[in-house]
C-alpha cells in the first residue's frame, strides 16, 4: 500500500488541542511541477497560435508598421489620407486621454488595421499562387521559366519558419469539376471494361443524366464548395466511414509495419518504453503545432493540408445505431494497455514531465510480470469493436453507460492511444516464406479481441521486440499515420537507443506507482461479446495475405528507364491481374488531394484503354518488344496524367459521389449515379509514401528501410494491394484477398503476388531488350 500513501497530499488528525495537518512535500512538489508544466504548455500554445494566426507575417512586423506610421506622423506626413484624424475624432476625450494620446492611439489603431489588411492580402496572394497547378503537368526533370517564376513567388510569399498549421488559411478550396469533364472522363474509364452494347447503353444513361438531373445537383455542389471548407471531406467521412454498419476490422482499418530487417532490442518492455516516449514527444510537438508542415516532395514549396493531424491522439470512434461519431479529447495524460486479457491504465506523466523511456519500460515490465487472471468477460471484451456496429452500439448504451464499466470505457476512449503487449512473435524472416503474411494478418486483426479497433490507432508490441500499428480510417488517411510512424522509428533507432543489454537508457525510478487494472462488471454482456467475436473471427479467418519483398530492382532502375515508378508498378499490376483472372477490372488507386484545404483522397482509375492495349500486347506473341515498349510508354503517360488530374481536383469519383449524396438528399432517383456507385473495385491499390526515412543515408544504413503497410480487400471477389517504394532497390507489396469468394481458388494472394513479381520482371525485360538492341 506504499503507493496509496504517496498519493495523499496531506493528512490530518483530531486532538484535544485542535487539528494537526501533515503535508507531503513530495506530493505538493509534483502538484507544483504539474501546474508549471500546464501553464508553460498553454503559453507555448498561445504563442504558436498567434504565430499561426498572423502567418505569413510575424508579430514583429506589426511593430515595424506601427513605428513607420508613427515616424511619418512626427515628420508631418499623413500616409492614412485622413483616416488617422477620423479615428481620433471618434475617440472620447478625458483626463486620461489627452489630445496627444488620442493621436498616438489612433495611429496605432490605423497601423494595426493596415497590418491586418496586408496579412489578408498576403494570404490571398498566396492562395492564388497555390491555385496554379501547371507545374505538375510539366515533364519530369524539366521546368519552364513560368514555373520557376511561380516557385520564386511562392517562396517569397510563404514567409519563414512555418508551423504545422501556418498555411491552412492560405490553401485554396477544392474546385468542383464541370459535369461535362466528369462524364467524359467516366465514360473513357469504363470503355475497356464494357462490350459495345453495354458501353452504348451506359453512354445513353450518362447523357440523359448530364442533360436532365446533373445541372440541378451541380448547383448545390457549387453552393457547398463556397460555403464549406471542402465540398467532399465531411460527406466522405460520414457516408463512407461512419455510416458503415459492418465490422471496421479488415473492412476499414489498415496497418503499418516496423522496419523490414531491424529489431533494435528483443526486450518487449524496453521497445515499448522507447516507442511510447517517442510518441509522447511527437504528441507534444503536435499539440503545440510545432511540426514542420509537409510539402510536395517534388518541389518542396507546395504546402499540404495539416487538418488531419489534429485528431491523431486522444481520439476514438464512438459506435451509434445509425452512424458513428469521432470523439476527440484534449489534455489526457494516460494510456490503456492490453496484455493477456487484462486492461491496465498507465499514467504518462510524473512531476509535470513525460515518463522517461526507462520509467516506461519499468511500468510495462510490471504489466508483463502481472500474473492475475482476466475478469469474467474481460478477455474478449475488445471484440465488441471488431464485430458489427449496431450490436456494439446497443451494448454500449445498455451495459457501459454507468458504474465501473463507464469509468473503464471512458479511460480507453479518452486515452492517448491503445497499446497491446502481444504474446506472439512476428516480423519478416527471409528464411520463413510465410513470415510477412502472418505479420500482416496479426497487425490487421490479431486475435480479434486484442486490439481496440475504435481507437485512432493501436500500437502493437510483440514479445520479440517487433512493433506495428493498426489504425482506424475515418479520422485520417494512411500518409498521416505514415508521417508519424516514420518520425517514431527514427527517434527510436537514431536518438533514444538502448543499452548493450537491450534496456532503455536512463535510471530506474522506484517512486512510480504501478499501472492500475481497469475494473469491469460485464457478466450480462458476455453473450454479445461472444457473438461479436465469432463474427470477427469468421472475417479474420477468411482473409488471405501475402507479403512480397521485391529486391530484384527498385526506383533507381525504373527512373533510368525514364518512366514514373508508380506508373510502372500500376501497369505491372494490370498485367498481373489479367494473367491471374483472364480479364480486366475496375481498378482503384488512391491519390491525395491535400494541396487543397481539408483535402483527403481521390481515385485514379488505373485500368485505361491504353493500359489494356499494353497488357494485351504483352500476351500476344505477334507484337515485337519495340511495339510493346511504345504501348507501355503511352499507357504510363496516360496514367501519370490521370494521377495529376486527381491530385489537382479534376478527378471523377469524388465528384460523382457528392452528386449522388445530393440526389439522395433531394430524393432524386438517378439510374446513372446508382450504377456508378454500385460498381465493385475488384482491384484496390495504394502506394504508401515514404516521407522521412528516405532522408536516412541508405548507403550507410542499408537495413534501415520501412516495410510499409496494407489493408483488407475492398471487394469479396477482388484483391487489395498496397506497396511502398523504399530507397533505390526495394519495393514491398502487401496483397490481400478472401478465401470465401468461391471453391475454385480463383482468389489466391500468394499466386497474385508471384504474378506481380513476374510482371515487374517482364516489363523490365522490355527495356533490357531495347538496351541490347542499341
Amino acid at each position: 500500500m506504499a503507493e496509496a500513501h504517496q498519493a495523499v497530499g496531506f493528512q490530518f488528525t483530531v486532538t484535544p488541542d485542535g487539528i494537526n495537518f501533515h503535508l507531503s512535500r513530495e506530493v505538493l512538489k509534483h502538484i507544483y511541477l504539474s501546474g508549471v508544466t500546464s501553464w508553460r504548455k498553454r503559453a507555448i500554445q498561445f504563442k504558436n497560435g498567434i504565430l499561426t494566426g498572423v502567418y505569413p507575417a510575424s508579430p514583429s512586423s506589426w511593430l515595424f508598421v506601427v513605428i513607420a506610421i508613427m515616424s511619418s506622423i512626427y515628420a508631418r506626413l499623413d500616409p492614412s489620407l485622413g483616416m488617422i484624424d477620423s479615428i481620433r475624432k471618434m475617440l472620447p476625450v478625458s483626463d486620461y486621454l489627452t489630445s496627444q494620446s488620442q493621436t498616438v492611439l489612433s495611429a496605432i489603431l490605423f497601423a494595426t488595421g493596415l497590418w491586418w489588411s496586408l496579412i489578408l492580402l498576403l494570404r490571398f496572394t498566396l492562395k492564388v499562387l497555390l491555385s496554379y497547378h501547371g507545374w505538375i503537368f510539366e515533364p519530369h526533370g524539366k521546368m519552364s521559366s513560368s514555373t520557376r517564376l511561380w516557385m520564386s513567388l511562392v517562396k517569397m510569399f510563404s514567409g519563414r519558419r512555418p508551423l504545422l498549421y501556418s498555411f491552412q488559411a492560405s490553401l485554396p478550396r477544392l474546385p468542383v469539376p464541370s459535369i461535362d469533364d466528369t462524364i467524359c472522363r467516366y465514360l473513357e474509364s469504363v470503355r475497356p471494361l464494357l462490350d459495345y452494347d453495354q458501353y452504348k447503353n451506359m453512354e445513353i444513361v450518362a447523357n440523359e443524366f448530364k442533360k436532365d438531373q446533373a445541372p440541378r445537383l451541380q448547383k448545390y455542389l457549387w453552393l457547398k464548395s463556397w460555403w464549406a471548407s471542402n465540398y467532399v471531406s465531411d460527406w466522405w467521412e460520414e457516408y463512407i466511414y461512419l455510416r458503415g454498419r459492418s465490422p471496421i476490422m479488415v473492412n476499414s482499418n489498415f496497418y503499418t509495419m516496423d522496419l523490414l530487417y531491424m529489431i533494435p532490442t528483443h526486450r518487449q518492455a524496453a521497445r515499448a518504453g522507447n516507442v511510447v516516449h517517442a510518441l509522447l514527444q511527437y504528441r507534444r510537438k503536435l499539440e503545440r503545432g510545432e511540426h514542420i508542415p509537409c510539402a510536395r516532395l517534388s518541389l518542396g514549396v507546395v504546402p499540404m493540408c495539416s487538418s488531419q493531424y489534429e485528431r491523431m491522439f486522444n481520439t476514438a470512434r464512438i459506435p451509434g445505431i445509425e452512424t458513428d461519431c469521432v470523439q476527440h479529447m484534449r489534455n489526457r495524460k494516460h494510456l490503456v494497455v492490453y496484455h493477456r486479457g487484462r486492461f491496465f491504465k498507465l499514467w504518462l506523466y510524473y512531476g509535470g514531465r513525460h515518463l522517461l523511456p526507462s520509467e516506461l519500460e519499468q511500468q510495462f515490465q510490471c504489466i508483463l510480470s502481472d500474473t492475475s487472471e482476466p475478469q469474467p468477460g474481460e478477455l474478449k471484451l475488445a471484440s465488441l469493436t471488431a464485430g458489427n456496429r449496431v450490436p456494439w452500439a446497443k451494448a454500449r448504451q445498455k451495459y457501459f453507460s454507468e458504474g465501473v464499466n463507464k469509468t473503464s470505457l471512458d479511460a480507453i476512449e479518452t486515452a492517448a492511444f491503445f497499446l497491446t503487449l502481444d504474446d506472439e512473435a512476428h516480423g519478416y524472416d527471409p528464411d520463413r516464406a510465410e513470415s510477412m503474411d502472418l505479420y500482416a494478418k496479426s497487425l490487421l486483426h490479431g486475435k480479434c479481441f486484442d486490439r481496440w479497433f475504435d481507437k485512432s490507432f493501436t500500437l502493437v508490441v510483440y514479445k520479440n521486440g517487433k512493433i506495428g500499428v493498426n489504425a482506424e480510417h475515418s479520422w485520417a488517411d494512411a500518409p498521416i499515420i505514415g508521417h508519424m510512424w516514420e518520425d517514431i522509428l527514427a527517434t527510436d533507432y537514431f536518438r533514444l537507443g538502448y543499452t548493450e543489454e537491450g534496456h532503455c537508457k536512463g535510471d530506474i525510478n522506484k517512486g512510480l506507482a504501478p499501472p492500475s487494472r481497469l475494473q469491469w462488471d460485464i457478466p450480462k454482456c458476455q453473450e454479445v461479446i461472444e457473438h461479436s467475436y465469432l463474427i470477427a473471427k469468421d472475417l479474420a479467418d477468411d482473409v488471405d495475405f501475402h507479403g512480397c519483398v521485391f529486391e530484384e530492382f527498385g526506383k533507381g532502375l525504373i527512373k533510368k528507364c525514364r518512366t514514373s515508378p508508380d506508373a510502372f508498378i500500376q501497369l505491372a499490376l494490370q498485367l498481373a491481374h489479367y494473367r491471374d483472372k483472364g480479364e480486366f477490372c475496375l481498378t482503384y488507386e488512391a491519390s491525395m488531394t491535400r494541396m487543397f484545404r481539408e483535402g483527403r483522397t481521390e481515385t485514379v482509375r488505373s485500368c485505361t484503354i491504353e493500359s489494356t492495349a499494353f497488357v494485351q500486347a504483352m500476351e500476344d506473341t505477334a507484337y515485337t518488344s519495340e511495339q510493346r515498349l511504345a504501348l507501355f510508354r503511352k499507357a504510363a503517360e496516360k496514367h501519370q496524367n490521370m494521377y495529376r488530374l486527381a491530385m489537382t481536383g479534376a478527378g471523377i469519383d469524388r465528384h460523382l459521389f457528392c452528386l449522388y449524396i445530393v440526389s439522395k438528399l433531394l430524393d432524386i432517383e438517378s439510374p446513372f449515379l446508382n450504377q456508378v456507385l454500385s460498381e465493385p473495385w475488384r482491384l484496390s491499390t495504394s502506394q504508401t509514401p515514404q516521407q522521412q526515412l528516405n532522408l536516412v543515408d541508405i548507403q550507410k544504413f542499408p537495413k534501415y528501410v520501412g516495410a510499409g503497410g496494407g489493408f483488407g480487400p475492398v471487394a469479396d471477389d477482388g484483391y487489395g494491394v498496397s506497396y511502398i517504394i523504399v530507397g533505390e532497390n526495394l519495393i514491398t507489396f502487401h496483397v490481400s484477398s478472401k478465401y470465401s469468394y468461391d471453391s475454385l481458388c480463383l482468389q489466391d494472394s500468394h499466386r497474385f503476388g508471384q504474378n506481380i513479381r513476374q510482371a515487374m520482371l517482364d516489363i523490365r525485360e522490355l527495356f533490357s531488350l531495347k538496351e541490347k538492341a542499341l
